[in-house]
């Protein structure tokens, strides 16, 4: 077996992944019970001891023990002795993480970093309803307004429909939409989604840990609550690739990767996914490899991965399927059909005879093609088998290179407090404006009175004056009328 690999188990010869072929993806299928989390468990510790950061989700609690030395076990020493494998029990180096900071470290990122097309999905918004997240991320952007929780977004909102007659000018109706929005948040805030939104924000560098000695630190995110919020589970773990795919630089193919990612339970990623999730999937898994991340994904129907996407996974695991339905028989056909065939057994039948910790095996050659199908024994764990106890994990979280960073929420001045002064500066400006429009009222009430007792006054003087004037005048004009008719007359 070559040194710059890791070992997955022995079929008529030793299995493994090449390391500097490790970031051209996989795939770990099974049933229920066939071995699965054993397999991953396995390849987690065999990345860390070849100096490769790994995370992984814990969603049944399992992979806690991979921090904790394993011991001889029944099966283990079967398995060992079949296939020929010296079992070297040890721990591995452990970042415990948790969404809801309960079991592990506190992680959160904000509601800029997410993003409208993942909020999008996480609130299971409509099109209408997504086009109005849009607009209200792009006039905090234009205000600079930062969206960092919740509440950030929903003063944002509120502040939207206060405006709403201004902004429908320029943006459209947004309304009803925003209504439905407002009420999403609701529900998932009462999902634990508050937990998820805050400061201080996960770095993706501690998840590209490595020991003192040299070892890949396992980063495992606690995930048996989170799993009762499947939406938001699936949403976070793609949050994440995405992260690393914008934030890392560009290291092409390097001698083993920079990180591995195991995104169990893969098909809540892709159930009822939309059009436009599934392309971004789809771009992200595409061009990850080249920033030096290799993406697995764990499932237990092969079929839950689209096309698009598994056509780009070149190391496969395959534990054994059931095939009682015509579905069930439908995904043993398509799982068959993606190896490589081997003319010593028939895959399809095979799928379906597979012992508990037996796959079947494909990985890339050295040249990058993938090597013909195997039946293989997959190699026991060195690890402990099963989950810590509540004090031994404590203990593990305690000496984390990560404690004390993430633990204390930082609620700095964002959108919610920049728009609660903006209403307060509205409404002290009203009260200003009303108070200053009562004052004009009253001192022209009192102006207008002044003048009328002018005018008034005005008219009296003259009346006095030009009256008396006028009578002298008719009387003087009558006197020399009759004077001149008298003399007329004679």
């Amino acid at each position: 077996m070559p040194e710059e690999s890791v070992y997955l188990g022995q079929s008529v010869k030793p299995e493994f992944i090449l390391l500097k072929l490790a970031n051209r993806h996989g795939l770990i299928t099974g049933a229920t019970g066939t071995g699965k989390t054993v397999t991953l468990q396995g390849l987690a510790e065999s990345f860390s001891t070849a100096g490769v950061p790994v995370f992984c989700a814990d969603v049944k609690g399992d992979l806690s023990g991979v921090a904790e030395m394993g011991v001889a076990k029944g099966w283990i020493e079967e398995r060992a002795e079949l296939i020929g494998y010296d079992v070297e029990f040890s721990a591995h180096p452990v970042i415990f993480w948790d969404l809801f900071g309960e079991q592990g470290h506190p992680i959160r990122t904000t509601v800029t970093e997410l993003g409208p097309l993942l909020l999008s999905r996480l609130m299971d918004l409509s099109e209408a309803q997504e086009g109005v997240l849009n607009i209200a991320f792009k006039i905090a952007d234009d205000e600079k307004l930062p969206l960092l929780d919740l509440k950030d977004l929903q003063s944002l909102l509120e502040d939207l429909a206060a405006r709403a007659d201004t902004l429908t000018t320029k943006y459209g109706n947004i309304t009803k939409p925003r209504s439905r929005i407002q009420r999403s948040l609701l529900v998932l805030e009462q999902q634990g989604g508050q937990h998820f939104f805050g400061e201080p924000a996960l770095k993706i560098d501690d998840l590209m840990r490595t020991s003192p000695d040299g070892a890949g630190y396992i980063s495992v995110l606690v995930a048996d609550k989170l799993m009762q919020s499947p939406r938001l589970y699936a949403t976070f773990l793609l949050f994440l690739m995405s992260e690393m795919f914008e934030e890392l630089p560009e290291v092409g193919d390097p001698e083993k990767p920079k990180l591995v990612f195991f995104f169990d339970e893969a098909h809540l990623l892709f159930r009822d996914a939309p059009k436009a999730l599934l392309e971004k999937v789809e771009q992200v898994v595409r061009l990850i490899r080249s920033k030096g991340v290799g993406v697995y994904f764990v499932t237990q129907n092969p079929m839950d991965v689209p096309d698009t996407v598994s056509r780009q996974l070149g190391n496969r695991v395959q534990h054994a399927l059931r095939a009682f339905s015509p579905l069930e028989q439908k995904a043993v056909k398509a799982a068959a059909t993606t190896f490589r065939a081997n003319p010593a057994f028939d895959t399809e039948k095979t799928i379906m005879e597979l012992g508990i910790g037996e796959a079947l095996v494909s990985s890339l050659d050295r040249k990058g093609q993938p090597t013909m199908v195997e039946r293989t024994y997959v190699k026991p764990p060195s690890s402990q088998v099963g989950p810590l106890t509540a004090a031994e994990r404590k203990a593990v979280i305690k000496k984390s290179p990560v404690a004390g960073e993430y633990d204390e929420v930082v609620d700095r001045n964002s959108a919610h407090e920049i728009l609660q002064e903006r209403t307060k500066a509205r409404a002290a400006e009203a009260a200003e404006a009303e108070a200053s429009g009562g004052k004009t009222a009253a001192r022209k009430s009192a102006g207008g009175s002044r003048s009328d007792g002018f005018w008034t006054t005005l008219g009296k003087s003259i009346a006095r004056s030009v009256v008396p004037m006028a009578t002298r005048v008719l009387e003087d004009a009558i006197k020399r009328n009759a004077l001149g008719g008298i003399s007329r007359k004679r």
